[in-house]
């Protein structure tokens, strides 16, 4: 260790180094050299931080569990259709403190590609902001004014590829070797053939393979996520240190939260899936050891396409962790499914399996999937209820687009394939829930009953440990953007339902009683302050499934600091009696009523909280 760095950054460097330096050579076959830049560049960026950072960095050393505080709720937006602008954004933090969120996750602002719905990801420069909304200097600015409200930002980093218009992909295709070992170039199909028989697809096997012919080198590039985005060769250490300079830069800029995209394919092994290999856990184990060392203050979160259970290995091994947070998709796939089956039996076996983890392990939760709802479920578990997988699929994606008869959502397909019932459900949580067909087709019974179902799912992510996060534009039952369908470049990628612009018109009924708008969002901002209010729904409390006797009735029970809490959550068509043998007496925490729970009453679509202050 260099005698001359400041005993500051010492302090942290000391007690990781050796295992900094251990998961190094053994990535890199003992490159002495790449280690010396790598923790010279850690030291360039931890002196370049701004001190109110290095502030703050102290005091979240001093409480390292703040973001598990039950009042840490969050809400994703994209940057254009929220706002215009960062400096929009900024205007707009009163809203956002509004509706109860101290969170907010801004995706892909960085410098990338006009044109197709995933543009975002394929970043073109990691020290640039898009020109359409900003600088930054604005960056800056907005987390400057994020955390004077006790708001954290939480942004996109890209970590599996770049942009085939990146510097690096530019100088690689004009025949740069230096660049192009950065890269996966293939002389000939051989290779990529090989890698193609065992690697997993992103998206349905109806995509585009993993690698794309580059003329101007004439020569096969891996690009996994789509034939603009250039898989990075992290086998090469220049590639980890200048993308671990791109991250920390970004957090010196004042991100909270550094979301590693797609961080689960960066390492590539011929004959293997390319997915969740060891050296991608090291890889991370190395990226939140630089955060440590340098921005302390500073989290790391990933999405996985999986279960809970099967996404734990990303939160790392005892005493050596990885992600502070994980997105698992499969409880949002089930959460769906109940809403389209009305059978509760699949989400509690969901729910079982996520209670039995460790209550240290933090999940975001949320209604929607950027990509859409992928039917991540367990089908051999379904198949005791006599639902085979294929025509069961068929049935979630008719019903949740509204083909079924009688259905009210309004989705749409993504990513048709070969296999019926392969195809991803996008919209928002408003149009599934039916307030879309509502507005168009049916009166006030059904608006009712829609925006009734919508709080009900914002109450279950509530309700769950970990952190909630609305969708923005969820909070006032945004709709789909079906203008989306009229635009030849949009139309046939439904995910674009999702990315209409925020409605301010809507936004300002919220205070409305009588308009749904008005409803939820009371509905909503209300559950924020009761979350944070209660023992009950802290991240330490004991959690259990209630026994309803009702397959359309979801029961869960939780316990902490003398305060016990019964969430009933009533999937079904019909108003439901719930026998709970519970003799105490219980507040409605939404309602302020007290009863007791030994037969409880549950709307249709509804859902009720009752707790028990012992």
């Amino acid at each position: 260790m260099r005698t001359d760095w400041q005993e500051e950054f010492a302090s942290r460097l000391r007690p990781r180094e050796n295992e900094l330096q251990w998961l190094y050579y053994e990535l890199y076959h003992g490159d002495i050299r790449a280690y010396e830049y790598f923790t010279e560049m850690l030291y360039r960026l931890w002196n370049e931080r701004p001190e109110k950072l290095k502030t703050a960095d102290r005091l979240r050393e001093a409480s390292p569990g703040w973001y598990r505080e039950r009042g840490f709720a969050a809400m994703q937006l994209d940057t254009g259709g929220f706002a215009g602008t960062l400096k929009g954004v900024r205007k707009k933090l009163g809203y956002i403190a509004e509706c109860g969120v101290n969170c907010l996750y801004l995706m892909s602002l960085l410098e990338s590609p006009e044109g197709g719905y995933d543009a975002g990801f394929a970043v073109m420069d990691y020290r640039k902001v898009r020109q359409d909304l900003g600088t930054m200097d604005d960056l800056a600015a907005l987390a400057d004014a994020c955390h004077e409200k006790g708001i954290s930002l939480c942004l996109d980093f890209a970590v599996n590829h770049t942009a085939d218009s990146h510097e690096w992909a530019r100088r690689a295709r004009a025949g740069e070797k230096e660049y192009q070992d950065r890269y996966f170039f293939y002389d000939g199909w051989t290779l990529p053939t090989a890698f193609e028989q065992a690697m997993s697809r992103r998206f349905s096997p109806s995509a585009q393979g993993s690698f794309v012919w580059c003329e101007e080198a004439g020569k096969a590039v891996m690009a996994t996520f789509g034939p603009g985005q250039w898989d990075l060769n992290y086998a090469n250490p220049t590639v980890l240190n200048d993308m671990a300079d791109n991250m920390l830069n970004l957090c010196n800029h004042g991100a909270d939260i550094i979301r590693l995209d797609g961080v689960q394919y960066i390492w590539k092994a011929l004959g293997t899936s390319c997915c969740g290999l060891p050296q991608v856990h090291s890889l991370i184990r190395i990226l939140r050891l630089a955060c440590e060392i340098v921005c302390p203050g500073t989290l790391l979160a990933a999405e996985i396409g999986a279960e809970p259970g099967e996404a734990v290995p990303y939160f790392g091994a005892a005493g050596r962790p990885e992600c502070h947070l994980l997105r698992c998709t499969g409880v949002t796939a089930a959460l769906w499914h109940t809403v389209a089956t009305r059978d509760v039996r699949l989400l509690a076996h969901r729910l079982w399996q996520s209670f039995a983890l460790p209550g240290e392990y933090t999940f975001v939760n949320s209604l929607g999937c950027r990509d859409g709802i992928a039917w991540d479920l367990d089908f051999g578990y379904l198949r005791q209820f006599g639902q085979e997988e294929i025509p069961h699929r068929e049935y979630l994606g008719a019903y949740l687009t509204g083909k079924w008869p009688g259905s009210p959502a309004r989705g749409g397909l993504f990513n048709p394939g070969p296999f019926p019932g392969n195809e991803r459900i996008c919209g928002t949580a408003a149009s599934l829930c039916g307030v879309e067909a509502a507005r168009q087709e049916g009166g006030k019974a059904a608006m009712q009953a829609a925006v009734r179902k919508d709080a009900m799912l914002h109450a279950f992510l509530f309700t769950l440990s970990g952190i909630p996060m609305l969708c923005g534009g969820d909070e006032i039952a945004q709709e789909n953007d079906v203008s989306c369908l009229e635009d030849p470049r949009k139309r046939d990628d439904s995910r674009w339902l999702l990315c209409g612009a925020m409605d301010w018109n809507k936004a300002a009924l919220r205070r409305r009683k009588t308009a749904p708008e008005g409803q939820l969002f009371s509905a909503v901002a209300g559950m924020a302050r009761i979350r944070a209010a209660y023992a009950a729904f802290d991240a330490r409390a004991d959690r259990w499934l209630l026994k309803t006797g009702n397959d359309r009735v979801l029961g869960i029970g939780r316990y902490c600091l003398g305060q016990q809490l019964l969430a009933l959550f009533n999937f079904g068509d019909e108003d439901a009696a719930v026998q709970l043998n519970e003799g105490m007496c219980y507040t409605d925490l939404t309602d302020g009523t007290e009863s007791d729970a030994l037969c409880v009453s549950v709307p249709a679509g509804g859902f009720r909280w009752l707790l028990h202050a012992y």
